[in-house]
């Protein structure tokens, strides 16, 4: 982790299956944090405590709280109370102001947090603090996932060592606005918060908001970025935000890949547009396309669901103007289809399906839509029968 910052993870009993279930993030004093959370309008009371704190603090905060198993969302007055009640304990234990801990609860919406086992467990959190806990703290927020997601980049600049770490979770409701799902990064260098939080706004944008799994959203999304240490001098900023962003983008594509019944990663990149907002809104129309994911688990190239997909994006091109590409192999070329074989995309696709997790397992598309200077990413996951049955048992 980066220096002056500390994470633990234990299993407190708030879920059934006995994993670990409480997870926290501390941050050195002076810490600036920026978030941002789902804009749904039912949303849990978590969210509501966070971005109240983070605005009546200016960015200024010490410390979050999650826990997973149970969201805590749409569940009245005793949700509110209850994280209300959390964050007051952890602040005792902390020696740190009520309004500089923050909270964060995913799981199945409509659960209650089982307050009483979770005050219990903050003694064991607290004095499980580390500068090695963040493998702890990443595998006791997930739930569906399969995997832990974490990533750390580094570099110097002038000497100055510039470390950042991110945790994150998600599986399924991956559609982040923003997000659904739930981040933590921290970075070892000191910025205003008028440097950092807009920094972060535009990383999360390309990052978390640029992935889907099955277009729904959720009622507890968030990601918390840290930013605390000695001051980096202006000129190094561009290589903090590259950073930023490699680390971003490693959990994005980590948590779309982790997708529920996923069997590998699905690329799709937009170039041409007319800037990077309109580009972003046609790859990730693809990306969350059933019908498309639905081609991409058979492993059949079929075109047409792509170019559909992206004629209802909302976004103004000409047909005429499409160039599209599977892999290497094109199939559109401003607007004419070529002559291919789709036995030949079919096995790249097979073969790309039968890649490790994360290595050699990403199926591309490539759409140009005309001349513009826009571009995007996104990153989404192919649509398998089995999370059909993951989410039709996901109470029961």
């Amino acid at each position: 982790m980066p220096n002056g910052f500390k994470a633990s993870g234990i299993k407190a009993g708030l879920k059934p299956s006995g994993k670990p279930d409480l997870a926290l993030l501390v941050a050195p004093e002076g810490a600036v944090c920026a978030g941002t959370f789902t804009k749904s309008l039912v949303r849990a009371s978590c969210i509501d405590i966070c971005i109240d704190r983070l605005k009546k603090n200016s960015g200024k905060a010490r410390a979050v709280l999650i826990n997973s198993g149970q969201a805590n969302a749409c569940t009245g007055e005793r949700g509110l109370l209850d994280s209300l009640r959390a964050t007051k304990a952890l602040a005792d234990r902390l020696g740190l102001l009520e309004d500089e801990i923050l909270i964060c609860s995913t799981g199945v919406i409509g659960l209650p947090i089982p307050i009483e086992r979770l005050i219990c467990g903050l003694d064991m959190l607290v004095e499980d603090l580390s500068h090695e806990g963040g493998f702890a703290a990443a595998n006791a927020i997930l739930t569906t996932d399969l995997v832990e997601k974490q990533v750390a980049f580094e570099t110097y600049l002038d000497g100055q060592r510039l470390r950042i770490a991110g945790m994150a979770k998600g599986s399924g409701m991956i559609h982040p606005n923003m997000a659904t799902m739930l981040a933590y990064i921290s970075c070892d260098v000191g910025l205003p918060a008028d440097v950092w939080i807009p920094m972060v706004h535009r990383v999360v944008e390309s990052s978390f908001n640029s992935i889907s799994v099955d277009g729904d959203t959720s009622t507890n999304d968030a990601c918390l970025a840290f930013a605390a240490g000695p001051p980096l001098d202006k000129q190094h900023i561009d290589i903090l935000e590259v950073g930023l962003k490699k680390v971003a983008d490693h959990l994005a594509k980590s948590i779309a890949r982790d997708g529920e019944g996923a069997n590998c990663l699905l690329e799709v990149e937009v170039i041409g547009a007319f800037d990077d907002v309109a580009a972003r809104t046609i790859a990730r129309t693809i990306c969350s396309s059933s019908l498309v994911k639905t081609a991409i688990h058979g492993c059949d190239p079929n075109w047409g669901r792509i170019i559909a997909a992206a004629g209802r994006a909302g976004v103004d091109f000409l047909p005429n103007e499409l160039s599209l590409w599977i892999g290497s192999y094109q199939l559109i070329q401003q607007g004419d289809l070529l002559e291919f074989d789709p036995k030949v995309i079919s096995d790249y696709m097979r073969k790309q399906r039968a890649g490790t997790y994360l290595k050699n397992d990403s199926i591309s598309i490539r759409l140009e839509i005309g001349n513009g200077q826009g571009a995007a990413i996104c990153w989404g996951c192919d649509l398998s029968d089995q999370y059909v049955r993951i989410n039709a048992d996901y109470t029961t």
